[in-house]
């Protein structure tokens, strides 16, 4: 029974010695334990309360970010975004690079580039030229091997291009992607490739790019060359302007005017302006949802973006864009003469799977986020590009 006791009353001042380091008691035999005295316990008890006092100063988490450390945030930058309430879960992102064979592995860095193992981007790219090139078709009552072929020509375009887009933006941004957590593994901001091994890269890609280019007619080559102003310019505008997402907007959907002149031989800008017009509102949006993943990166690093200048009202600015995209939709749709499959699927179910996205999606859930953005390139672009392509099976079909 005594050395019972004894084991209890040792476990007890064990803990005692755990959270107060100044306490240590004292061992008068094996089987019997020496208690301090009452005035002792007080006085270690004042120490453990000082020593949480003191520790109560101390952030509960290392990734929230004091006023000092943000580089003079936009006025809109609330406390929130400064010392956030919970902190952004990190995801947690799996490369099929990661499986490379090793004679394959000097490429790794090369194809992280062009972020081929994340085929969002290309999606997201491909999809307003598919818009336009089979509306052109339905219009124009064309052959099925023509919006089949020039369709398979702008995806290998989209995947080039969009590789080229993501290099040139690294080029620019090697040192603030070393800042932000998500980024800093990049091949440039971790020092796996040169400024001048990534040029001579980009050489090669924007060549492939050309030679895609070449396959078109004359219109859509200097149509298309004319969007290389706009893929440089993107990674420049968030170092000056919160609304980087306008100018990538308006580069992710420069297809809507290739693909049309592509078919057509030029653009019919009537019913393409509008397109392009919701094309922008929508990407602006998709981006708005991305840009959350790095709020709390981008004011230390100073960079700017749509997430930092609302970031307590971006579920409305979003709801506002994509209502603005599905209206242009069926702007367009009236213009081009579609009929109602088009209108219930294109216009319908987007809006369906847009409203799901704005009141679902969780700003302060990097993972949450991501997936948001990935269901615009998995579902939303398929589901526009889907109810044209019923309304073109339907055509042709009646002819």
């Amino acid at each position: 029974m005594l050395p019972s006791l004894a084991r209890c009353s040792a476990s007890r001042s064990l803990q005692k010695s755990f959270f107060n380091p100044s306490f240590r008691p004292t061992f008068a035999s094996s089987s019997r334990l020496t208690r301090p005295s009452s005035s002792s316990s007080i006085r270690q008890l004042s120490t453990t309360r000082s020593i949480l006092n003191t520790n109560a100063n101390i952030p509960s988490s290392p990734s929230r970010i004091t006023q000092k450390d943000a580089h003079a945030p936009h006025p809109s930058v609330t406390s929130e975004i400064i010392h956030p309430q919970s902190p952004l879960s990190e995801p947690a992102p799996k490369s099929i690079l990661d499986n490379l064979p090793r004679w394959a592995s000097p490429a790794k860095p090369y194809l992280a580039l062009t972020r081929i193992d994340k085929p969002i981007g290309t999606l997201l790219l491909f999809w307003p030229c598919t818009w336009s090139i089979t509306m052109a078709s339905t219009l124009l009552h064309l052959p099925i091997t023509t919006p089949l072929f020039y369709i398979s020509l702008f995806g290998l375009g989209a995947l080039i291009m969009r590789g080229a887009g993501c290099t040139i933006n690294d080029m620019w941004d090697a040192k603030m992607d070393a800042k932000v957590d998500r980024t800093k593994s990049r091949p440039l901001a971790s020092g796996d490739v040169t400024q001048f091994q990534a040029l001579s890269f980009l050489g090669l890609q924007l060549s492939a790019g050309l030679a895609v280019l070449t396959q078109l007619n004359w219109y859509s080559i200097v149509l298309g060359a004319s969007s290389l102003s706009l893929v440089v310019l993107y990674p420049f505008m968030k170092r000056i302007t919160y609304y980087p997402q306008v100018v990538f907007g308006m580069t992710f959907n420069w297809g809507v005017f290739l693909g049309w002149s592509a078919v057509a031989g030029v653009t019919d800008w009537t019913i393409t302006a509008p397109m392009y017009l919701g094309g922008i509102a929508w990407g602006i949006a998709y981006d708005l949802i991305y840009a959350h993943q790095d709020k709390l990166d981008d004011v230390k690093a100073g960079v700017k973006s749509m997430a930092l200048r609302f970031p307590d009202n971006s579920r409305t600015v979003i709801s506002v864009l994509y209502t603005t995209f599905v209206s242009m939709l069926t702007l367009t749709g009236h213009l081009a003469g579609m009929g109602p499959l088009y209108y219930m699927i294109s216009c319908g179910a987007t809006a369906a799977h847009l409203a799901w996205q704005t009141i679902t999606v969780n700003f302060d859930d990097r993972a949450d986020c991501w997936r948001k953005f990935c269901s615009n390139g998995y579902i939303t672009g398929g589901l526009v590009w889907l109810g044209i392509a019923a309304e073109y099976v339907q055509n042709v079909s009646s002819i």
